[in-house]
């Protein structure tokens, strides 16, 4: 589990380049979200977030799942076979055996999200996750301020 503390930068500034690395190594992504609504604004976003880059994805609205190497949601599903899966906006965490990689991104402004990152945090370290909190600093570089099994 990785854990992303939003301070600085925002999700949609920070989520395109998260999934265009998991990408760059090959995987396949799931992103669920908290509702439908914001399923298709975070598809937008992904559109927009760089004049010079394209991140293919797609959601129910573009259908055809299973060749979408990024599949945006508000369910619990993995209908593109992806081993890595993001949490955003306050989605339940389920089950993650199967993946790689599970990101929790949460709003740092948010005191509601950070609660329930440390909840979170303490229920995986307990079920015995390798985990690890990633947070920004000055320059807004990512640095990893804290790991757990």
């Amino acid at each position: 589990f990785y854990f992303y503390h939003l301070e600085r930068s925002p999700l949609e500034a920070v989520l395109p380049r998260l999934l265009q690395a998991s990408l760059n190594r090959g995987w396949r992504v799931v992103v669920q979200a908290g509702s439908d609504e914001r399923v298709e604004a975070l598809a937008s976003t992904l559109w927009t977030f760089d004049d010079e880059a394209f991140l293919p994805h797609g959601s129910k609205v573009d259908g055809f799942a299973e060749l979408q190497p990024v599949w945006i949601t508000d369910a619990a599903e993995t209908p593109n076979g992806a081993c890595v899966r993001f949490y955003v906006d306050g989605a339940e965490v389920s089950a993650v055996d199967d993946l790689v990689r599970a990101v929790v991104l949460f709003d740092g402004a948010n005191p509601e999200a950070v609660e329930r990152a440390r909840r979170d945090w303490k229920r995986f370290k307990a079920e015995g996750h390798a985990i690890s909190y990633w947070q920004q600093d000055e320059q807004g570089r990512w640095q990893n301020r804290a790991t757990g099994q």
